[in-house]
């Protein structure tokens, strides 16, 4: 069986995929089924493989991996047996985001001309991070990642992502804009890297330290939370920008239908699941879904 998995973990990670984690477990499958003098997979042995995961979200996902696998190598040999789905019962859940208005947004920026020390590209460097994370959707390790020969003519070129996936964004004339005026500051500036966002000291943005600063615009800003309430998180502006784009989706299913596979494009999805799932993000947009499906159930109507 450990032929079998190097072989699929071969064919996985030619197309794409790191399967770093999906090793470690495969692995430790193929020696457990070993032990067992096992040389095809069966449905018991992954379940009881699987248990050993001291979480629930651990066990089903162990078990999903052994599954993604045994469907690989039933394409050649169907006595590999195929375990079960959802056998532990569990479901991801996700947390609330926190959806920003413009008018925290623009304060959140207006804070950062506070961020000192005086007479640095500190504040001028947060003010065009933030700015560009709500005008885009990026995420804040792809902003952080960005080069000065990542920004052309048709917008940010982010390069080999979260999975490993190269994407175009395009930009509004405002964002261009701005981020232009940051880029001449920033080149001002200068350091020994070609990073468009860069910290005090001229070396690239950790996002540790851009963590940090975000805590303290909050607290400038008084965006912490009411007691029980959701905490705005730097990632919320991804969120932000995705919701809002749903908000402004044409009508009609076909335009809807082609508005979300744009977005999720966009926003660098692997699939459209993710997209999908920011419909339920805010009460608007459950409302507009729960009022599509009364209509359509009621009228008929597509």
């Amino acid at each position: 069986m450990m032929d079998a998995v190097k072989a699929y973990l071969a064919l996985r990670r030619a197309t794409g995929f790191e399967m770093a984690n999906a090793e470690c477990l495969l692995n430790s499958f193929a020696h457990f089924a070993a032990e067992r003098k096992e040389t095809r997979i069966r449905a018991q042995t992954a379940i009881d493989w699987a248990v050993q995961g001291p979480s629930l979200a651990q066990r089903d996902e162990r078990l999903k991996t052994v599954r993604r696998f045994a469907c690989h190598v039933r394409a050649d040999d169907d006595s590999h047996e195929l375990p079960p789905t959802n056998h532990f019962g569990y479901r991801k859940r996700r947390r609330v985001p926190y959806i920003y208005s413009a008018s925290e947004i623009s304060r959140l920026i207006a804070a950062t001309d506070q961020l000192g020390p005086a007479g640095t590209l500190r504040s001028r460097t947060y003010a065009a991070l933030l700015s560009l994370l709500a005008a885009t959707g990026l995420r804040i390790s792809e902003a952080l990642a960005l080069r000065f020969t990542d920004i052309t003519a048709d917008g940010l070129l982010i390069r080999e992502t979260k999975f490993r996936k190269t994407r175009l964004v395009p930009l509004h004339d405002s964002a261009v804009a701005g981020l232009e005026r940051y880029v001449v500051c920033r080149r001002r500036a200068g350091s020994g890297n070609d990073h468009v966002f860069v910290g005090s000291r001229g070396q690239p943005l950790k996002y540790q330290a851009v963590q940090s600063t975000f805590k303290t615009l909050l607290g400038t800003t008084g965006l912490w939370p009411a007691p029980g309430g959701r905490r705005p998180r730097l990632h919320d502006l991804r969120h932000t920008f995705a919701v809002r784009a749903l908000q402004a989706s044409p009508a009609g299913r076909r335009r809807i239908g082609q508005h979300m596979v744009a977005l999720a494009t966009y926003l660098g999805h692997v699939n459209i699941y993710a997209t999908y799932w920011y419909l339920e993000a805010t009460a608007d947009l459950l409302r507009d879904i729960a009022d599509t499906g009364e209509t359509f159930i009621c009228r008929g109507e597509r």
